[in-house]
């Protein structure tokens, strides 16, 4: 049965606190590593890839939300674009009328979107700098208290053609941000390396953009010599009472203050030089060391070398993704390496020794007298190092291509039919 009071309570209460935009959002998917110390690096194994051009400055997030896609709206959408699409969203994914296991959930995200996008001047920080310029601004607990306002009524038309009857109160259940240390973002970096730097491993350097700790106002985002005071229009709490209007009732909501953003206190004057964000872009080189045996699409991670974090929190991680030249000589399966090696017939009828390149050099293998074509020889200990212990090798495996000429001299021809009648 559809429950008035829960949605009510849904729709109606928020908390939420608002501070100056952040930095952008870009946090790498699950991995599974093994620990290393700070400023090392750890080879990662990820559920699926990520996007981003070599050599670039990537900003992601596995949980990134597109706003405007889960409203099923265009970026350029109005406010009554906005409004409709979060009412066509709430009647499909409102838990009172949608029993799927998935709804809850998904009507967080409207929710949450929807407070985003309504509010102008939130919505100028999302489309800034995506979801991290509002990252202080979430709310959560429960399927409520998602810090939005919107006329009830234009909900229950959509669910009924009409009004409803009963009552609801304040309640919600929305947690207050977060004011203190905040960790900072991961950055993608792709990387293309040489197939015998994946192989052996060896150094390479980049050269990144990446938030650091402003240096004017030492990451406080305050003016020097500016006065930091208790917000007096909300005494502190960063959050306000207002009254939503609704065909049942008004009802009382906090809402967040917009003297002071949500934070409970006013600046005088924010620093300058990072708009009181508390960091800046800076250009860096690093330091990134390829262990032995990586593959094309394996990741590492550098420590401590993402974006610094804002309010003096820990700066997040660098994330290296590999990608392997290829060499036209060899093919690699992990540790074991594949190649070619020409030899004539009557190399391969009466057998003979070659020199076959390997990643480290030249071997000279034996091709015993009957080599068939497309045998394969293995060549023990030449592959690649194994990842994690270079102490061992793969293999290195060779396919003979025998080489039947198509023009033979006169003696040539004869010797051949000779040996044919032999075999006769």
């Amino acid at each position: 049965m559809f429950s008035f009071f829960g949605f009510f309570l849904t729709v109606t209460c928020c908390y939420g606190f608002i501070v100056p935009p952040l930095p952008p959002s870009s946090v790498i998917g699950y991995g599974v590593g093994v620990n290393a110390p700070k400023g090392g690096y750890n080879l990662l194994e990820f559920s699926q890839p990520r996007f981003s051009s070599v050599g670039k400055r990537s900003s992601f997030a596995l949980f990134a939300n597109d706003f405007y896609a889960q409203l099923g709206i265009s970026r350029s959408a109005s406010e009554s674009e906005i409004k409709s699409g979060f009412r066509k969203m709430a009647r499909k994914w409102h838990p009172d009328v949608n029993d799927t296991p998935e709804a809850k959930e998904e009507f967080q995200k409207i929710n949450r979107a929807y407070e985003v996008l309504s509010d102008p001047s939130t919505r100028q920080r999302y489309d800034q700098f995506g979801e991290a310029g509002v990252a202080s601004s979430a709310a959560g607990g429960g399927y409520g208290g998602q810090g939005m306002e919107v006329d009830l009524g234009d909900i229950f038309d959509s669910f009924f053609g009409g009004g409803g009857g009963g009552r609801g109160g304040p309640g919600g259940g929305g947690r207050q941000r977060q004011r203190g240390p905040v960790a900072g973002d991961d950055l993608r970096f792709d990387l293309e390396v040489d197939f015998q730097t994946a192989v052996f491993g060896g150094e390479e350097k980049v050269r990144i953009r990446h938030l650091e700790k402003c240096e004017t106002c030492t990451g406080t985002g305050v003016k020097p010599g500016s006065q930091v005071r208790t917000c007096g229009t909300c005494g502190g709490s960063g959050v306000v009472m207002a009254v939503t209007r609704t065909p049942l009732g008004n009802f009382q909501t906090q809402q967040t203050c917009s003297s002071c953003r949500g934070t409970g206190q006013t600046v005088d004057e924010y620093c300058g030089t990072c708009s009181g964000q508390g960091l800046v872009q800076k250009t860096k080189q690093v330091k990134i060391s390829i262990p032995a045996g990586v593959e094309d699409g394996n990741k590492l991670r550098v420590r401590g070398e993402g974006d610094a974090g804002p309010k003096g929190g820990p700066a997040g991680d660098l994330y290296i993704f590999l990608k392997v030249k290829p060499d036209t000589r060899f093919r690699r399966e992990g540790p074991e390496i594949y190649s070619d090696v020409n030899v004539s017939y009557f190399d391969a009828i009466l057998g003979a020794s070659v020199k076959v390149p390997v990643v480290d050099g030249e071997v000279e293998i034996k091709v015993p007298p009957g080599t068939q074509p497309k045998q394969v020889m293995r060549i023990k200990g030449k592959g690649a190092p194994r990842l994690g212990n270079a102490q061992q090798r793969g293999d290195h495996y060779v396919t003979v291509n025998v080489e039947i000429p198509k023009n033979v001299s006169e003696k040539e021809r004869k010797l051949v039919e000779e040996l044919r009648d032999i075999k006769k």
